[in-house]
């Protein structure tokens, strides 16, 4: 069963949650790039037909590439455990899930907003963002 939020609780998380962001879309920049790296290798020796790879570097390329991956796991996951919804990594875009009239709805927060302002229905998305007003206050509450 998924936990919900009230605003407060919401808001209460984003300094963590955006630690975790930041974490992780710094960890994804690390494996892309590994991973170029180790892609232009086996190009190189595929164009050159059997090279000697250089296999010191494929190997820490490779643990790089391994660590990064475990971050990225478990980073994700503890977005997860906190009971926020990751939407989209290169954006920063986090739901948390509440309840609006007694259905479920998603507070709405984009790395670089201040605080949360917006709301969408789950069917939505972001493009149905709309901004927190005293009626949705009014209406809205977490799971207590």
């Amino acid at each position: 069963m998924p936990r919900f939020f009230n605003l407060l609780e919401a808001e209460e998380l984003l300094p963590e949650i955006e630690r975790l962001l930041r974490s992780l879309i710094h960890t994804k920049q690390e494996y892309e790039e590994v991973d170029a790296e180790l892609t232009s290798i086996s190009q190189r020796i595929a164009l050159i037909g059997g090279m000697v790879p250089p296999r010191e570097r494929v190997l820490e390329l490779r643990s790089r590439k391994d660590a990064a991956a475990r971050t990225l796991k478990s980073t994700v996951e503890k977005i997860q455990e906190a009971g926020c919804q990751l939407k989209d990594v290169e954006t920063g875009l986090i739901d948390f899930p509440t309840l609006y009239k007694g259905k479920e709805v998603y507070l709405c927060w984009k790395l670089g907003e201040s605080g949360i302002g917006f709301w969408h229905h789950v069917e939505d998305g972001f493009r149905g963002r709309r901004p927190i007003d005293s009626e949705f206050l009014a209406n809205h509450r977490g799971g207590e």
